[in-house]
């Protein structure tokens, strides 16, 4: 196992070098110091360039493999295949691996409209949210306006989560009021895409939910109501907890500072990268959001002197 991981790091370095070696960065901190404004951004945009050029094939596999998996534990578990106690987890972490594929797809990191794949783009945005039973038109539009207006109290629809909570209990107890009924979060996102020309795509969230608890109704009537809950419902509450920590709070938080090398901030998860799903370098993503999201660490690593010079706080990494 050791020497596998030695193997992947090493990759992974040689990926890394392969796309900065022509780009002769400064190696000591006084040649980063004699560099002004201007040959930083220049520098900064180069750098981001070369990660943006790369196809992000990890996200398509990854879509197509985790609905794969997870929609082939239902049968699995209905004809006693699999023990429920076995799918149950492996589903929750399924449900949690849901969402970035189509963060991706969002961003046209796959393919841009007008391009050949294209209709790949789209198809991995909508299906790799299947198991999480969310909208993809919804939140594409309602992330683009986040980061429009990220931490802007009024225009920023994720500014609910991102404010809410001053430590981690007070965030869980917060996350979870926000989805009880008569919460007013609730319409944020309605009201996001009415402002910006796109209320229509509303019908796609009633169609989900429709779906969802009629799917959700007909096991349970059928005597799959455990089944149900723990391969579909539970599943989905924890990934909504799990999604507003990473994506939004953690890197937001307390979200109070606007402009673009303030309103997002690298952070050193506990659990590390892979569990915090690379968002220790959202502030990356902030700034290029068509850099693929496993190439956000070596972006950031490259920028670090760049960023800690146009006054990010870089001190949680």
């Amino acid at each position: 196992m050791a020497r596998q991981l030695a193997v992947g790091e090493a990759m992974s370095a040689s990926k890394t070098h392969r796309l900065t070696a022509d780009l002769n960065l400064p190696t000591t901190e006084a040649e980063w110091d004699a560099l002004d404004e201007t040959e930083l951004d220049v520098l900064e945009r180069k750098i981001a360039g070369k990660y943006m050029s790369v196809f992000p094939w990890e996200a398509v596999a990854w879509a197509l493999g985790n609905v794969t998996i997870w929609l082939s534990l239902w049968p699995l578990v209905f004809l006693d295949i699999m023990p429920l106690w076995l799918a149950a987890p492996i589903a929750t972490l399924n449900v949690m691996l849901a969402y970035l594929p189509s963060h991706e797809a969002q961003h046209r990191i796959i393919a841009r409209r007008g391009q050949p794949l294209w209709w790949l783009n789209e198809f991995v945005g909508h299906v790799s949210l299947i198991p999480f039973a969310q909208p993809y038109r919804i939140l594409r539009d309602t992330h683009m306006e986040h980061h429009a207006h990220a931490n802007h109290p009024e225009l920023d629809p994720d500014f609910g989560v991102a404010s809410g909570g001053k430590d981690r209990l007070d965030f869980f107890k917060h996350t979870i009021m926000r989805r009880q009924p008569g919460a007013a979060d609730l319409e944020g996102y309605a009201k996001t895409v009415d402002r910006v020309g796109k209320g229509h795509v509303v019908i796609d969230a009633i169609i989900y939910n429709l779906v969802y608890f009629a799917v959700l109704f007909g096991l349970a009537w059928s005597g799959y109501a455990i089944e149900a809950a723990l391969l579909w419902w539970v599943p989905r509450h924890v990934t909504l907890t799990y999604v507003n920590y990473y994506l939004s709070w953690a890197p937001h938080r307390p979200a109070e500072q606007q402009g673009r090398y303030k309103d997002t901030q690298p952070f050193r998860s506990q659990l590390g990268n892979l569990v915090s799903m690379g968002m220790q370098y959202h502030a990356v993503h902030h700034l290029y959001p068509r850099i693929p999201l496993t190439l956000t660490p070596a972006a950031f690593r490259d920028m670090r002197p760049i960023l800690i010079r146009k006054g990010m706080d870089t001190r949680g990494l």
